[in-house]
């Protein structure tokens, strides 16, 4: 299957960098360009997209709000969104997450890891750049806009239709496992895994892995390391 990526970036240069980048793979296309936001949901919707590359910075409307409208529409429920940001231990990085954004890459990242982050996307795992560690991440969703200590009731009430081994599977997914050092872990298949990350997925109305890693820690499921 061809990749549909659709690029959302107020700068016209960056977006022919990145369309020549995309087009270059056998397995990828670049199927619209946006400006800003409003015109990249409104691709999204006409053109198909599996993966759109959002940048945060845009005029009108912005990364972040595109990336909530495009998470809140079920019939992009398949759209993928990748931000790109220049500051990459940005706040902005943890609103995306939380808007639905399956993660995040620098603009200053080689191009072939931008290319694994559009293949990652589509494939709906949850893309966490090198230099965005685990701790970062977590103590920003600690300090974020809920309680004090980042724990959201109606997060945790949710919690409550897990089973036992699903949650344990989901404190893994939280702390960057894969599937296959998750099933290591437990001394469980990789099937097995895969089948009560699909579940919890599910349950928890989350759109893919990045959303779960999200959900553990608003809920309070897994407290955030302060290095």
């Amino acid at each position: 299957m061809t990749i549909r990526v659709l690029l959302a970036d107020d700068q016209a240069l960056l977006r022919s960098a990145f369309r020549v980048l995309v087009d270059s793979e056998p397995d990828m296309e670049v199927v619209g360009e946006a400006s800003d936001g409003a015109e990249a949901v409104r691709l999204a919707k006409e053109q198909r997209a599996d993966v759109v590359l959002m940048d945060i910075r845009m005029p009108g409307t912005d990364g972040l709000a595109a990336t909530r409208m495009i998470s809140a529409d079920p019939s992009l429920a398949q759209v993928r969104v990748v931000i790109l940001t220049t500051f990459e231990v940005d706040d902005y990085v943890v609103q995306s997450l939380r808007a639905g954004a399956s993660g995040f890459l620098g603009k200053g990242s080689e191009p072939d890891e931008l290319l694994a982050a559009i293949r990652i996307a589509a494939g709906g795992e949850a893309l966490l750049s090198p230099a965005a560690t685990k701790g970062l991440i977590a103590r920003f969703l600690a300090q974020g806009d809920h309680a004090d200590d980042g724990r959201d009731p109606a997060r945790a009430e949710r919690l409550d239709a897990l089973t036992g081994r699903e949650r344990e599977v989901l404190v893994q997914v939280a702390g960057g496992h894969s599937n296959d050092e998750i099933a290591e872990r437990l001394e469980v298949s990789p099937l097995t895994v895969k089948t009560h990350v699909n579940r919890a997925m599910s349950k928890l109305g989350a759109r893919d892995r990045a959303q779960l890693v999200v959900i553990a820690y608003e809920s309070g499921l897994v407290r955030p390391r302060v290095e």
